[in-house]
């Protein structure tokens, strides 16, 4: 399966100007950050383009109002790279950045209401309850039944997930979430196959599924684990890939995603899928799911890294 990638607007690596490399962080997810910036660190330097690597905000601050930057390649995860904020700053300075604005950052980070505008706007998601209190958790994992996902409301990459099969197993689940995030999501369990569409410029990549000996894709499974399976492509038929492929456009769209990303779901036995949310700057790892949906079609590591950069025009 192919998309139809339009050609590059940018023929000349000095044509992007200087571009700083926004990686690492304070959150949670700055590992995963910090990996996946070396390895677009090595495909700019292949690729001729001028850049500097920055480890979180303040020296790119320094640096931005040094008019020593033209451009921001953001691969900070997480709060404060991922939600809104360094999006809304950049904004505020004119520097043209990768990826979703301040609105659909925002919004994709924050769980709890990205599944409201999804449920508002009749797209699947798993049901789901917000929660502040283990006792609340008790009571939505009741409605709900075994097994649940308790999940922190503003992070990526796993961080803070738990799959509950027992009701011993709640209160630890809850305790670890809280140690990330004031608003708790107990969601609803939907058997299944995970799958993920990478999305570039309003093209969709194919599909990925995964398989993993772990209770679910977690991040274990995502970055250090050899025995997680990843296919794609997915062995699904033409027809209801490409439905797929449609409906998470839908959900990119709806909430207020733009330039490149992810959209993962759970496809259902009646092949129905439930979303489960957007990611606005995906993993660019040796085990990260763009890279791989974007080589299936023929875009290797750095054409796929010049075209994210382009997404900053």
């Amino acid at each position: 399966m192919m998309i139809d990638l339009t050609p590059r607007r940018v023929s000349e690596p000095a044509d992007f100007g200087r571009v700083a490399l926004l990686v690492g962080g304070a959150s949670a997810e700055r590992d995963v950050s910090l990996d996946g910036g070396h390895s677009v660190s090595k495909a700019l330097k292949k690729l001729g383009i001028r850049h500097e690597l920055y480890d979180g905000q303040d020296r790119l601050f320094d640096a931005i109002f040094a008019r020593q930057v033209d451009r921001v390649f953001n691969l900070m995860h997480g709060p404060g790279g991922e939600d809104g904020a360094i999006q809304g700053a950049l904004q505020l300075m004119n520097v043209p950045m990768t990826g979703s604005g301040l609105v659909g950052s925002a919004l994709t980070m924050d769980k709890v209401r990205s599944k409201w505008v999804l449920q508002r706007l009749g797209l699947p998601t798993p049901a789901f309850e917000r929660v502040t209190t283990i006792s609340d958790a008790r009571s939505a994992a009741e409605t709900f039944g075994l097994p649940v996902f308790i999940k922190p409301n503003n992070l990526g990459s796993s961080i803070g997930i738990s799959k509950v099969e027992d009701e011993e197993a709640l209160e630890p689940a809850f305790t670890l979430a809280r140690q990330f995030s004031a608003e708790i999501l107990v969601e609803q369990f939907i058997a299944g196959g995970e799958y993920f569409t990478g999305v570039l410029e309003r093209q969709t990549f194919p599909l990925i599924g995964i398989e993993t000996p772990r209770a679910f894709y977690d991040y274990q499974a995502k970055y250090l684990s050899d025995d997680t399976r990843y296919f794609c492509p997915c062995g699904l038929a033409p027809d209801l890939e490409r439905s797929l492929q449609e409906r998470s456009m839908d959900v990119f769209d709806a909430l207020g995603a733009s330039g490149w990303g992810r959209v993962d779901f759970i496809l259902d036995e009646h092949s129905d899928p439930w979303f489960l949310e957007v990611n606005t700057i995906p993993g660019m790892t040796d085990h990260s799911l763009l890279p791989q949906a974007a080589a299936e079609v023929g875009v290797g590591f750095e054409e796929l890294v010049w075209r994210i950069l382009e997404t900053s025009l």
